[in-house]
């Protein structure tokens, strides 16, 4: 069974309380000795003096030798996650804001300290992508990695195609079922899918690469004019992070709704699940899918990195220590949507070609090549209510 883990768990909210959900079913020889929580006034399902206010109560318990850390403050994860490393605790966490922001650090505290850091739950929930980027593509050449990452958005998309729901009302409802937050910000402007894409980049290329520096715009001015174009073309619009290597050696990277038609892989993925598609050299095509989010499903993830722990098993990070070094680029051209208002737009995005332009009274949109780096200069001047921007499949 391996060596008894004693956890002490920081929060303990839909994931904390899915993974505890789970253990309780288990015989795992396992302990969850205390949790940590903000607030002490709330009711909870566990006697009260399983919880506490304190962090030291679980850093600087010496019977305690696992931390699994669940909040939602990036900056204060990562300094609990440091401190826990640094005092030979084991840490699992599924905070992909604060992995992707910290990722380099938080590996050479690991190899300085010997200790393991885990967070399989921090990327598509139930989906074991970056198991299997360690372990089964460790030695293989990755021409891409893409997919569905994000629940809530993909949600939204899925109500607006499928119901003809408007963007609010699909949000309220995603919002509703827990889909979304109040503020949904990092859903819905593909801010979620980038630190993850950020994540996966590490494991599938041996890359850090810092997510302030990865390209993404959102569904957040989807309109209805852009589900009747997608319609009647038969494409679905879905928001893909994309990560590829050139043949130069050179990654690419970019969060950015897409345009796909229905012989694509990803078509059929609804609602609030996930996708990972992965392009290999030798393994080809492959295809994960399951749920994205959830108490449950991310805490199955959390409890595989957790049962990984009692045999020793840590990340190895192979990419980044072999003799290819991979590194990020803007060079790299798309063929892309632009719905659009104002002709001056045009003035400053500098498009290579367009292949076809359309425009009424009320609906304005071209389709041609323009290169990464335009789109990431001309960011904030994309970003505005009136204009949409997609690739195309």
């Amino acid at each position: 069974m391996g060596k008894k883990l004693v956890i002490g768990m920081f929060g303990f909210g839909v994931v904390g309380q899915g993974l505890y959900d789970i253990i309780k079913t288990k015989n795992l020889n396992l302990e969850i000795k205390k949790f940590v929580i903000k607030n002490p006034a709330k009711k909870r399902s566990l006697p009260s003096d399983l919880f506490t206010t304190e962090e030291d109560e679980i850093l600087n318990d010496s019977e305690i030798n696992t931390v699994v850390e669940l909040i939602d403050d990036a900056d204060a994860a990562f300094r609990i996650v440091k401190k826990a490393l640094r005092a030979g605790k084991n840490v699992v966490s599924a905070n992909k804001k604060m992995v992707a922001q910290n990722l380099s650090e938080l590996i050479k505290i690991q190899e300085e300290t010997g200790t393991s850091f885990l967070y399989e739950g921090a990327v598509c929930g139930s989906i074991p992508i970056i198991r299997n980027l360690e372990e089964y593509y460790d030695n293989e050449l990755l021409h891409s990695v893409s997919g569905v990452f994000n629940g809530s958005s993909n949600y939204i998309l899925s109500k607006m195609y499928n119901e003809n729901q408007g963007y609010e009302e699909a949000l309220t409802k995603a919002q509703e079922l827990g889909f979304a937050e109040t503020d949904p910000t990092l859903d819905v402007g593909a801010f979620d899918p980038k630190f993850k894409l950020a994540i996966v980049a590490a494991h599938a290329y041996g890359i850090y690469i810092d997510p302030d520096d990865i390209l993404n715009l959102g569904i957040d001015k989807l309109d209805s004019k852009d589900i009747i174009f997608a319609k009647e073309k038969d494409l679905k619009i879905k928001l893909l992070p994309y990560a590829k290597e050139l043949e130069n050696g050179k990654v690419v990277l970019y969060v950015l709704p897409r345009f796909i038609d229905n012989q694509h892989i990803l078509f059929n993925v609804e609602n609030e699940n996930n996708g990972v598609l992965v392009k290999a050299a030798f393994a080809d095509e492959q295809f994960f899918y399951g749920k994205g989010a959830g108490g449950h499903p991310t805490g199955s993830a959390v409890l595989s990195d957790i049962t990984a722990l009692r045999h020793g098993y840590k990340y190895e990070y192979k990419k980044h220590i072999n003799d290819r070094e991979a590194t990020y680029t803007a060079e790299y051209t798309l063929k892309v949507y632009l719905r659009y208002e104002d002709e001056t737009l045009f003035d400053k995005v500098k498009f290579d070609n367009i292949s076809e332009r359309y425009s009424s009274k009320d609906f304005k949109y071209v389709i041609g090549e323009v290169k990464l780096k335009e789109i990431i200069k001309n960011r904030a001047e994309i970003h505005q209510d009136g204009i949409f921007l997609a690739e195309m499949n």
